[in-house]
């Protein structure tokens, strides 16, 4: 594009076809290319959209998302339920929100998320090192994850700071949900909240075995306890006498 037209007018919103407009073929090339544009770009978003409907639906399998979000449709066996939510999420947020705060919006989330997955690479290498790597690299694959994430840092550096204001609040509002409800409910806390449960059962029934084989025990345990009591208040009414007497013997010394 430099090469048909000087860059200071490639600032626009489509520098192809700026570019391609100076050609001969500027009538019905640049057209062309606008309809090819569309077309990409519809197939894109529609990527996006089943694949974020798809990770609705793992989520909800792992409770980490309510169960309706996992609701298949019997004729096309189809995340239906999550389809329709994500697409008119999609579309009132796109229809609302200016074209440059979605796209950077977008582009934050993907760079971390590419981000997080070189970092992963890294860790998993020392955290699962018995796991089968059947594809082989050319060079270290650490090195490849490191330069990676390196990339990924600096194509973040430029983004506005209002964008990652947004992108901030609105990963804190995701934080909050995941707190509230896939926290307590995943799959993963399931088994420990069984063995708790179970736990407390087998607590409770070994209290009441005890108690139910050995009620003498009960029984001199009150018998006990009576004795204590019983043996308590003596000593407390023989401390009391003591001081009584002891009262009016300094009265009667004060007497005299």
């Amino acid at each position: 594009m430099v090469g048909l037209v000087p860059y200071q007018l490639l600032n626009v919103d489509d520098p192809l076809s700026t570019a391609l407009k100076a050609t001969p073929y500027g009538v019905w090339l640049p057209a062309l290319m606008d309809l090819g544009a569309i077309a990409s770009l519809t197939s894109v978003a529609l990527t996006a959209l089943l694949s974020q409907t798809r990770i609705f639906y793992a989520m909800a399998k792992d409770n980490l998302l309510p169960s309706f979000f996992a609701k298949i449709q019997s004729r096309t066996e189809t995340p239906w339920v999550s389809t329709i939510i994500s697409g008119i999420f999609c579309a009132v947020f796109s229809g609302i929100c200016p074209v440059d705060i979605v796209g950077q919006t977008s582009s934050v989330s993907a760079l971390l998320l590419y981000f997080f997955v070189h970092i992963e690479v890294l860790v998993m290498r020392y955290t699962h090192k018995d796991l089968q790597r059947p594809f082989q690299t050319v060079v270290d694959p650490n090195l490849i994850a490191v330069v990676g994430a390196i990339l990924c840092i600096l194509l973040l550096i430029p983004i506005e700071r209002q964008t990652w204001i947004q992108f901030l609040v609105w990963t804190g509002a995701g934080q909050i949900f995941y707190f509230c409800f896939g926290f307590w409910y995943s799959k993963r806390r399931q088994p420990q909240r069984i063995d708790s449960i179970n736990s407390a059962v087998e607590l409770v029934s070994t209290i009441g075995f005890a108690l139910a084989n050995h009620p003498q025990n009960e029984i001199k345990l009150n018998s006990n306890n009576n004795a204590n009591s019983e043996s308590e208040s003596d000593s407390n009414n023989e401390a009391s006498d003591d001081i009584i007497d002891n009262t009016i013997d300094d009265t009667t010394i004060m007497r005299f």
